[in-house]
């Protein structure tokens, strides 16, 4: 049966894995990297790292499936979105890339709407507002500050964008990662030239466009003898992580909707029609079904809250996850479960790298609120756990007051392995949440993206979803702590306006003290 690969660039590491035509998962790999923060609120990525995690998991995945090279029929990639990979004319890195959380771009935004007319202005434009995490603002950021380097610059691509170059020797992008640039005209499905030279950058520096499915390379010969793959296989689009995700969860019809825990989290909706909102309160983009569109809203911290209080105050969980081969996320949730709903009034702030959906605030800032002598370690890590699915509530409330409508709520990434997380978010969210039988999310998603676009096993991809994926398990929703939750859920939303002005002096002052 045709082999694909489904190869996802995320922040944390890379993952790779093999399918055949009805979607199982003949093997998978993943190798891990770290991420440099060089300053308050910066984040940073060499892709070298993105690269050679690349050869090694697509080495390992061919190994433990026993395939060869011409037994793969095609390759999708995915990749955490807005990333700025900057290469010179001879396609070497120049700099560091600047990440999706990265947040040092504020004065950029301003400038991008005030040189448009306005927020509502550009969001005609090109559909969302100018956002610190986007790309166009990192590369007048380059630009203003690095002078040296932009002279430099021949082409600005995507994380993924950047694989598939060193995979091909092509510049190519796809349209579903191309609507988080803030540089496409994303009713149109093409670049916003009208944008850019408001921006004064040259269209030149941005690759070609295309559909997810549409085979945009070929892996080069090169290529071929450093990771095993054939000289020649056919690369597709594929997709930005999220809408990537919302593929590999089935979110390819109006009505359902996914909440997915990953280091960020993301509520994703299908829709027909793009839709307009002056405010620009929901990020929209094309998804990688063609001609559809996407609403998401972003929580920056999601799964990263998560992860900061394991690396920062779980050394005891960590070893014993070591010596005992128990995942240490699953000792945290044990201890989490004890404490009760609501936390006795406990509530995590989840905005450890600023914020996106809703208060588009990079200052904003993170912490427990409600501490008392009563609460202990069980409290902090609860409130954790529903502080984030709070923030995720914040983007399902603005898709339901657009009339968008949710049928089902599914649920991945790291939020979905806990029963206790699941019952949570079925409670915050009001709405019975579903398990799909597939948990390798962007991956599995460019993966069958490469099935419909270069092995043809597929005509559609709503048919290769109907095909492959389907819901196996169901958390419901329990009235009496859906009640607390809602209490506690009009309070959260109190905090943000009530702190905002008090942060962002905490933000002034962290900046001004970094060197002393």
């Amino acid at each position: 049966m045709s082999v694909t690969l489904g190869i996802d660039i995320g922040t944390s590491g890379t993952k790779t894995l093999a399918i055949d035509a009805t979607g199982t998962i003949l093997a998978s790999a993943t190798a891990n990297y770290p991420c440099d923060y060089p300053k308050p609120g910066w984040s940073e990525q060499h892709p070298e790292l993105w690269w050679n995690a690349t050869i090694q998991t697509i080495q390992q995945v061919m190994a433990r499936a026993n395939l060869k090279g011409e037994e793969i029929k095609g390759i999708g990639l995915s990749g955490q979105m807005h990333g700025s990979v900057f290469l010179d004319q001879s396609g070497r890195v120049i700099r560091p890339a600047l990440l999706w959380n990265d947040q040092r771009t504020a004065a950029e935004c301003a400038e991008i709407e005030e040189k448009v007319g306005g927020r509502e202005a550009l969001v005609r434009l090109v559909a969302n507002p100018a956002l610190t995490g986007f790309t166009a603002p990192k590369l007048l950021w380059v630009r203003r500050h690095e002078p040296a380097h932009w002279e430099r610059v021949r082409q600005v691509l995507l994380p993924k964008d950047y694989i598939r170059y060193r995979l091909s020797g092509t510049f190519a992008t796809e349209v579903s990662d191309a609507s988080g640039t803030l540089m496409l005209d994303v009713a149109n499905r093409r670049w916003s030239y009208e944008l850019l030279g408001k921006l004064d950058l040259d269209p030149a520096l941005l690759p070609a466009c295309y559909e997810s499915v549409e085979v945009s390379a070929q892996v080069s010969a090169s290529a071929a003898s450093e990771t095993g793959l054939a000289a020649g296989t056919p690369i597709v689009g594929g997709g930005g992580d999220q809408p990537a995700g919302a593929i590999g969860n089935g979110i390819v019809r109006p009505g359902v909707v996914s909440a997915t825990m990953g280091t960020s989290g993301v509520v994703f909706a299908h829709t027909s029609e793009l839709g307009f909102d002056p405010l620009g309160r929901l990020q929209r983009g094309c998804h990688a079904v063609p001609g559809a569109y996407h609403v998401m809203g972003v929580v920056l911290s999601a799964g990263g809250s998560f992860q900061w209080f394991r690396e920062e105050m779980a050394d005891s969980e960590a070893h014993a996850g070591r010596e005992h081969q128990v995942d240490p996320y699953e000792l945290l949730t044990r201890e989490a479960a004890l404490a009760p709903p609501g936390c006795e009034g406990l509530v995590f702030l989840p905005y450890l790298t600023g914020e996106r959906t809703p208060h588009f605030d990079p200052d904003a800032r993170g912490g427990w609120i409600g501490l008392t002598v009563r609460h202990d370690r069980t409290h902090l890590i609860r409130a954790i756990l529903e502080g984030v699915t709070f923030a995720m509530r914040d983007s399902l409330e603005l898709i339901r007051a657009m009339g968008t409508e949710i049928r089902e709520i599914r649920v991945s990434g790291g939020g979905a392995k806990s029963d206790l997380w699941r019952s949570i978010q079925a409670n915050v969210y009001g709405c019975d949440v579903a398990i799909p039988n597939s948990t390798e999310g962007p991956a599995f998603g460019v993966a069958l993206l490469a099935q419909v676009g270069a092995a043809r096993s597929f005509n559609t991809i709503e048919e290769a979803c109907d095909a492959t994926i389907k819901t196996v398990d169901s958390t419901a929703v329990d009235p009496k702590v859906r009640k607390v939750y809602d209490q506690v859920y009009a309070v959260y939303r109190d905090l943000y306006p009530a702190l905002r002005e008090s942060n962002h002096r905490l933000a002034e002052i962290a900046r001004a003290t970094t060197s002393v």
